[in-house]
């Protein structure tokens, strides 16, 4: 029951999406029981439009389910690096290149220039 509790809008998404598919199947049954446009056309406006809608809903549902997760992981690195538990570079890492302060440009001017580093280290 918890796993339901804290899952409700992927599991409203299952939902809404099975109900889409169900309201597209219905409408396609009603559109191809009949030769005559004038009769297959409430079919094709409420199953149509009707599955669109769901299946958007669903779509829209799904992807807050993942944003809410990708939030939740983010406020615990928050947290972990709050509290000091910052993680220590991996064994055998090289060390961060240090990158030396802007120089003047030409002619005296204080306009700082950009400093990029290289991948081997080295300043460009």
């Amino acid at each position: 029951m918890t796993r339901i509790r804290s899952q409700w809008d992927r599991l409203t998404a299952a939902v809404t999406a099975f109900a889409g598919a169900a309201t597209l199947v219905l409408g396609w049954r009603g559109v191809s029981g009949t030769p005559y446009p004038a009769e297959q056309l409430p079919y094709v406006v409420s199953a149509g439009l009707g599955s669109l809608f769901l299946l958007g809903l669903s779509s829209a549902l799904w992807l807050s389910a993942d944003l809410r997760d990708e939030w939740r992981k983010l406020d615990r690195i928050e947290q972990a690096l709050r509290a000091g538990g910052g993680a220590a570079p991996p064994a055998g890492a090289a060390p961060a290149a240090e990158v030396p302060p802007p120089t003047e440009a030409p002619g005296g001017d204080e306009t700082p220039t950009a400093v990029v580093p290289k991948v081997d280290g080295s300043v460009q």
